[in-house]
């Protein structure tokens, strides 16, 4: 079993900062990638930001230049430095990784969500 704790959401003015972090615990054998995705109500979850083990990164149009993925997938730790944040960055962030267990295979595993609020 795998588990992704995140911290660090909370209530911001528009034009703040907040940084999420999420740290991977249990039967890891390795991690291929860790990301951040976020949700509003009634919508779909969507990718923000990810890296993976091969050291490319991606990230949404909508955060580009604003936000910035970093970690070390050794480590079994993600960061989500978010500058700059807008109304419409308000969402439930989730962490996600893609790991390899000792007896699962390769799968994606969630943490618990993170809410983040942008007050205008």
């Amino acid at each position: 079993q795998v588990q992704l704790v995140e911290s660090g959401g909370g209530l911001v003015q528009a034009g703040g900062s907040l940084r999420l972090s999420c740290t991977a615990s249990g039967s890891i054998l390795s991690i291929n990638a860790m990301g951040w995705y976020r949700q509003t109500p009634g919508k779909q979850r969507d990718l923000v930001a990810r890296f993976t083990n091969d050291d490319s990164t991606n990230y949404a149009d909508s955060v580009k230049g604003r936000f910035t993925i970093s970690g070390d997938l050794a480590g079994d730790t993600v960061y989500l430095q978010m500058n700059n944040l807008k109304p419409e960055d308000t969402a439930v962030y989730y962490c996600n990784g893609v790991v390899r267990t000792t007896h699962s295979g390769i799968q994606h595993y969630w943490g618990q969500g993170t809410q983040v609020t942008v007050s205008s």
